[in-house]
């Protein structure tokens, strides 16, 4: 299919195992081992501008939990970042959210990895979550639970649908994972970030490493003390402010966990402050002020 054909259709554009192809005809065989067993890895960004935001670093946590489940990666990052360019000039989103997955290919026998993963990217409209998200803040809940293999960001995502689920139950947008010890670990798909006292705390073990929670990081350092150390469910309750980061959802503040309100039920001014910082850098990002 010519580049020109696929310009011209309404549908979404899909780069699949080597070729651009309409969402609706996005297709792996049946025999690959995302599908049998869940095995493969993904990552998510979105663009500002037009432009992948962080596109070399998602890439870097890619190849890295592909590493940590001993999945192959056969392409540099500038050939997937060259495929992600490419599929986006081939869609029509003023801004778009970017998926990359690597799946575990084929298997002879429906359980052993081979060595022939696919590559797919997948770019769909820019989705955008209500204003009241961050103008008022948002709940989230509490669940037992860690990643299995916390660095690698794979797409068995059961026990995060099954956590989500409960959240949405409560009215809630997240659930935060809390080891049996009292940790606070992570979001289902985000990172947690508190004002404890005069300190910006957030953890670094047993998480998947966020690459908006590294910005957040760099980002506020002239400002904010912080420490990087675990945070117990006690402490979390306790904190002054809370809130949250993801490529996604960007910046959004917490201001109840189950039954706790937190900062008076509504967004804090050192939450808002990283809220603007961030506003600020994704703005330079898309007029072409940071590369």
């Amino acid at each position: 299919m010519s580049c020109y054909i696929l310009r011209m259709t309404n549908q979404d554009i899909y780069y699949i195992d080597g070729e651009f192809v309409e969402a609706s005809k996005a297709v792996i065989p049946v025999n690959d081992l995302a599908l049998l067993r869940g095995y493969g890895v993904f990552d998510f960004l979105r663009t500002y501008g037009g432009k992948p935001f962080c596109v070399e670093e998602h890439l870097f946590r890619l190849k890295n939990s592909a590493r940590l489940i001993g999945l192959p990666f056969p392409w540099t990052v500038d050939e997937v970042i060259e495929i992600v360019n490419q599929t986006l000039a081939l869609n029509h989103h003023l801004e778009s959210n970017i998926r990359i997955i690597v799946t575990g290919g084929p298997s002879d026998d429906f359980i052993t990895p081979g060595s022939q993963p696919r590559l797919l990217v997948l770019v769909g409209e820019l989705r955008h979550y209500p204003p009241e998200w961050y103008s008022r803040g948002v709940k989230v809940i509490t669940v037992i639970g860690r990643r299995a293999i916390p660095g690698a960001k794979t797409i068995n995502y059961l026990s995060a649908l099954v956590s989500l689920e409960a959240a949405h139950g409560q009215g809630a947008v997240e659930a935060i994972s809390i080891d049996r010890d009292g940790k606070v670990g992570e979001g289902q798909t985000s990172t947690v970030f508190a004002f404890i006292g005069d300190r910006m705390v957030t953890n670094e073990d047993g998480i998947l490493p966020g690459v908006t929670r590294e910005l957040i990081l760099s980002l506020t350092e002239p400002e904010f003390a912080r420490e990087i150390r675990e945070i117990t469910i006690s402490e979390l309750l306790q904190a002054e402010e809370i809130f949250m980061t993801a490529s996604n959802k960007e910046v959004f503040p917490v201001v109840r966990v189950d039954d706790t309100v937190i900062s008076d039920g509504k967004p804090g001014p050192r939450t808002r402050r990283v809220m603007e910082l961030f506003r600020d850098y994704t703005a330079r990002f898309a007029l072409g002020g940071i590369n």
